[in-house]
């Protein structure tokens, strides 16, 4: 007798879908865990630049938004447990994956991102290994910022900070706010490019010196973090780092970037990239209140609303959107 194969009947629920224009659905198929995942109902979700940028046709995706992400598994062995997720679900058996790479599997899926749905919704499914307990410490609303603020400290991981090093962050958006924040923790010379009034307050009151890209010194930063998700940001990038020095890149963009590889090449400089990051890390800085993320919540949105949630998300100057799904 034939196996009888899954059939989403019957159990709908809301998803926020990108199907070459973007639509509540409020009778999308409810997700079905396969083996070894877990499904996970969904209380808030935040919105990434990443989503707007899908939006605009960047990785081609079709399906369900979001990947940052709070939640509760539903049955199972983690049935009742707060979890936040790893977004990226390798294959667990090509080469890379056997390297220690799980995030670079060619055969890879990404929550939200990449042949996956997920979290703008009422429920998602997730391989148990990519799920992380969350600790009482930590608040629903500051468990969004996991996942952004693990990439935060993948800087650190990818390119070597010294407390002797002149540092200059390049965009003061959520990623690089955050991205500060980490960096200042071992002491360097630390300066943030921003012209905002609001995020200059905020990176005072964390001890961090915040400065225009016109009153940054040229060739002047040992490091160079570019997190304005702009193509002007490797520009400036080039204009400020020292030879020898370093860029690191946390920028993503639609469209292909222009540079400079002239300067490049004959000022030895070292690019370097990063994307997805340790959220165990993550997780214990949170719990130990060493990164302040409540500050950077500009507004929140029930998932009924959740096209005017990506509207708002999309204004200039605005830092982190809540979907509240639950």
């Amino acid at each position: 007798m034939s196996a009888v194969p899954l059939i989403l009947w019957g159990e709908t629920m809301r998803a926020l879908v990108f199907d070459q224009k973007l639509s509540l659905e409020d009778a999308y198929p409810e997700p079905v865990a396969g083996p070894g995942e877990a499904l996970v109902r969904v209380l808030k979700a935040g919105i990434c630049n990443t989503d707007l940028e899908i939006v605009q046709g960047y990785m081609n995706f079709k399906g369900i938004l979001g990947h940052e992400f709070v939640g509760v598994v539903q049955g199972g062995e983690w049935d009742g447990k707060r979890v936040s997720g790893e977004i990226n679900l390798a294959c667990g058996t090509c080469e890379t994956c056997l390297r220690g790479m799980p995030t670079h599997c060619p055969n890879r899926k990404v929550l939200g991102i990449a042949g996956h749905n997920g979290a703008f919704a009422d429920y998602l499914t997730l391989p148990i290994a990519n799920l992380r307990a969350l600790p009482d410490e930590i608040s629903d609303e500051q468990a969004i910022f996991i996942e952004p603020l693990a990439a935060a400290f993948q800087i650190l991981h990818a390119t070597h900070i010294s407390p002797h090093h002149r540092v200059i962050v390049l965009g003061a958006g959520k990623l690089g706010l955050l991205a500060a924040q980490v960096i200042a923790l071992n002491g360097c010379h630390l300066t943030v490019s921003t012209h905002h009034p609001h995020r200059r307050e905020l990176l005072s009151g964390w001890g961090i010196h915040a400065a225009t890209v016109d009153e940054l010194e040229p060739n002047s930063a040992d490091v160079v973090v570019d997190c304005t998700g702009a193509e002007k940001g490797f520009a400036d990038a080039l204009t400020l780092v020292k030879p020898r020095g370093v860029i690191h890149l946390k920028s993503t963009y639609h469209g292909p970037a222009s540079a400079n590889l002239t300067r490049v090449a004959v000022d030895e400089i070292s690019v370097v990239g990063s994307r997805c990051g340790p959220f165990d890390a993550a997780i214990r800085l949170l719990q130990r209140y060493m990164i302040e993320v409540n500050a950077l919540v500009d507004a929140r949105y029930s998932l009924d609303d959740g096209l005017d949630a990506m509207a708002k998300a999309g204004q200039k100057g605005v830092l982190k959107v809540i979907i509240e799904v639950d």
